[in-house]
């Protein structure tokens, strides 16, 4: 090369390497320069803000869920782009379905974190996951019918523990018992349930009625069964001697119950599986699974992503391989585990580690999906980094600490990846 030909290439990278110098690397060395100072930036510290990565437990925990997230995310996301891409390959609608699984590449963090913040809301009539969990839940195990009921001073019950009532004296025959109940929604009533009535006195028999002691409008009097109110049909009760079972049974529709007189003498329990709370899905955003939910939008995300990298190289093999493999016996799991996966080894690898780029600087959906109770158990470095440098008690110098580490973890990946490349560039 002549000197005219060096002056015009460096003419034309001098441009970029001022952006490259100015955006990259002015940035990256002073992140290791402000690192090595206190919160002020005054005070010389060394390397303390790096150990504080590892003996606070809030970065401590950011740090262990990066690790989960590396493991975690790229590994299911490929693998579900392997299986889609694989799938797909033999359906006539398998360009359909790679566009509806690509879709979500479409759509910004931000909008995909507001989705799954309703999709793992705890109510089940907002949160899809709930509703479905919910729905099969019900299907399985049966319901409380009066969650929340519960009497009233002036009734003759009181609690028994975990969650139960008892009448306040033993029952005798002859003489009718009242269970009087409030705190049932009217929504939530048995559609079923008729007027209540009192009993019919029975020397031989314990009798009495259960009911909602509540008059829609007011107007009724506590404790007493007036001509608005309902029997609480299919309440469960118990007759209880010395803490033992004597009899059990359920309210008729207009409340109605009776014992017989092996019940004389005993209490008469109400227990809590009348009163149990409905059953309202899953915590998804809770300390114990807020992570692995995140986790979940990241792959409905990026799947698609992984899903058109395999394809493309799926489309790339040799297809007399696998034919010839099938004429000798070949079913399709063997073709797949023996020759289409180690085939793909390159593409897969390329793919891995490029999500495992992706998820170490994961930001968005953690910030936006995690409620603020769980934000701490959700906590990821990039996370935890805008806190520490831009929070209401901001410490650049820990700040940049957190950034230099990250930095480092990326490197070896991305070495990794580049290496990768240009392995395959060369054959």
């Amino acid at each position: 090369m002549t000197g005219t030909r060096k002056l015009v290439a460096i003419s034309f990278l001098l441009p970029a390497l001022v952006l490259l110098g100015a955006l990259v690397v002015y940035p990256i060395g002073y992140s290791v320069y402000r690192s090595l100072f206190d919160k002020s930036g005054a005070g010389f510290v060394g390397l303390d803000n790096y150990l504080t990565l590892f003996s606070d437990p809030t970065i401590f925990t950011a740090i262990k869920n990066n690790l989960i997230w590396v493991v975690v995310a790229p590994t299911v996301s490929t693998a579900l782009g392997l299986i889609f891409a694989v799938l797909t390959e033999r359906v006539r609608w398998g360009t359909a379905f790679k566009l509806i699984v690509f879709m979500p590449m479409a759509i910004s963090m931000l909008a995909s974190g507001i989705i799954f913040r309703l999709v793992y809301e705890q109510d089940p009539d907002r949160g899809v996951a709930n509703a479905a969990w919910v729905t099969v839940h019900d299907t399985f195990a049966e319901s409380s019918g009066f969650p929340r009921a519960r009497p009233l001073p002036v009734h003759p019950l009181k609690p028994a523990g975990g969650g139960a009532y008892v009448t306040k004296e033993p029952v005798r025959a002859g003489t009718p018992v009242s269970l009087p109940l409030i705190g049932v929604p009217p929504a939530q009533m048995p559609k079923d349930a008729a007027v209540a009535k009192a009993p019919a006195p029975a020397a031989d028999r314990i009798t009495g009625t259960a009911w909602l002691d509540f008059t829609k409008g007011g107007g009724g009097k506590p404790n007493a069964i007036d001509s608005k109110e309902s029997g609480l049909k299919g309440l469960e009760i118990e007759a209880v001697r010395d803490g033992q079972v004597v009899e059990s049974t359920k309210a008729a529709a207009d409340g109605t119950f009776s014992f017989s007189s092996k019940a004389e003498g005993a209490e008469l329990r109400l227990p809590a599986s009348n009163f149990r709370e409905q059953y309202n899905g899953v915590n998804w955003l809770g300390p114990n699974v807020v992570t692995p939910a995140i986790i979940g939008s990241y792959v409905w995300m990026w799947a698609g992503f992984a899903m058109v990298l395999i394809a493309a190289g799926l489309a790339s093999l040799p297809r007399e391989l696998l034919e010839a493999a099938r004429v000798d016996g070949a079913n399709e799991w063997q073709v797949f585990r023996r020759i289409t996966v180690p085939m793909l080894a390159p593409v897969l690898a390329v793919v891995t580690v490029t999500l495992m780029i992706n998820v170490l600087k994961i930001f968005d959906l953690v910030f936006i999906i995690a409620p603020g109770d769980s934000l701490d158990d959700a906590n990821v470095l990039a996370l935890q980094l805008y806190q520490s440098s831009f929070g209401s008690d901001a410490d650049l110098g820990l700040g940049s600490a957190i950034a230099v580490f990250l930095l480092l973890l990326v490197i070896p990946v991305m070495l990794f990846n580049i290496r990768r490349m240009r392995k395959e560039q060369g054959r």
